[in-house]
């Protein structure tokens, strides 16, 4: 499978490109970065590994990177001021991929903890906050592909790989989640063509 993976130089994007190259068949990575010095030097020097420099405005270097791909995933944090996933979908469509996986849904229901969470991530991160939330509504009107948002509480670097996906308020959601162990989910559903949360928003964390 060959997957192009956008956000490869956070610590989330790093955790995932090491899942999906040790847990998915014949893998294949491409990896579209702005600053490709900050890529550990395991991912950078693998043979299985593309690296493409460019920005997500640069349609050109996209589209060279999203050919002959079967997936993307995106680790990518809110660009602040616009919602980057505008032009990743479109080219996405012009090379026939379908597959995505990278604000609440309609099965979540009232939660005090996530309550408070949010509330404090749209006071004090108010652009951030408002750019995740736009970056779901864009991703969720397109009928055409076989997206899945994951969403994530706060996130920590504990080696947990065990993880527990469903909505807001439905009693197995919680507040913590390891970076492994989203990269786990992502690399589960993209083993998975006829996975439950394709067109879904899960809310994934640690038991």
């Amino acid at each position: 499978m060959r997957v192009l993976v956008l956000g490869a130089t956070g610590p989330v994007g790093i955790s995932l490109c090491r899942e999906i190259l040790s847990s998915v068949q014949d893998p294949s990575l491409v990896l579209f970065v702005r600053s490709p010095q900050k890529i550990p030097n395991d991912l950078s020097t693998d043979s299985r590994v593309t690296v493409i420099t460019g920005q997500l405005t640069d349609t050109e270097s996209l589209a060279k990177a999203i050919e002959g791909v079967d997936a993307v995933c995106s680790a990518l944090g809110p660009s602040v001021k616009k919602g980057p996933f505008h032009p990743v979908i479109d080219v996405m469509r012009m090379h026939g991929v379908k597959r995505t996986a990278s604000i609440p849904a309609p099965e979540d229901k009232t939660d005090i903890k996530f309550a408070v969470l949010v509330t404090g991530i749209s006071t004090f991160a108010r652009n951030a906050y408002k750019d995740v939330v736009a970056i779901g509504e864009i991703i969720s009107k397109q009928d055409d592909l076989d997206w899945i948002i994951v969403r994530v509480p706060l996130l920590s670097d504990k080696p947990n790989r065990d993880v527990v996906a469903g909505f807001i308020g439905d009693g197995k959601i919680n507040t913590g989640l390891t970076r492994i162990g989203f990269a786990v989910f992502v690399v589960a559903q993209l083993n998975d063509n006829e996975s439950i949360w394709i067109r879904k928003a899960p809310m994934i964390c640690n038991p």
